[in-house]
């Protein structure tokens, strides 16, 4: 059984390998010579304006975090919808109940957070 996988993890091994040759070769062959033009922050060809030291607000890591929420609830939801007409018999009855709960615990999240005034950008 094992030996079905073995391709997966020579191909697994080779990328890996590839990625840190390619890491590691640019790190020692690549030219190293630091200026203070290439020290400093890039901000899209203007000067830098303040310190980047800046306290980033609590709403941005809000919407950052609604987002991979709703992001691996799609994963979940797509899969299952594509193929819940192919499901009979006590595997989809399961499927739906499983993916019903799925759902209901993630809504039940998005209430708490709009409860809270999550969503109001103020």
């Amino acid at each position: 059984m094992i030996i079905e996988y073995i391709p997966i993890f020579v191909v697994l091994i080779v990328a890996i390998g590839f990625a840190v040759a390619t890491v590691l070769s640019s790190g020692i062959f690549g030219p190293q010579r630091p200026n203070s033009e290439k020290l400093s922050t890039y901000e899209s060809g203007m000067t830098p304006v303040g310190s980047t030291n800046e306290r980033v607000s609590v709403k941005y890591y809000l919407v950052a975090m609604l987002f991979i929420i709703f992001d691996i609830e799609v994963i979940f939801v797509y899969p299952w919808a594509v193929q819940f007409q192919n499901l009979f018999g006590e595997i989809g009855i399961s499927a739906f109940i499983s993916m019903f709960i799925f759902l209901v615990v993630l809504e039940l999240g998005y209430l708490y957070v709009y409860k809270k005034g999550g969503f109001k950008w103020d």
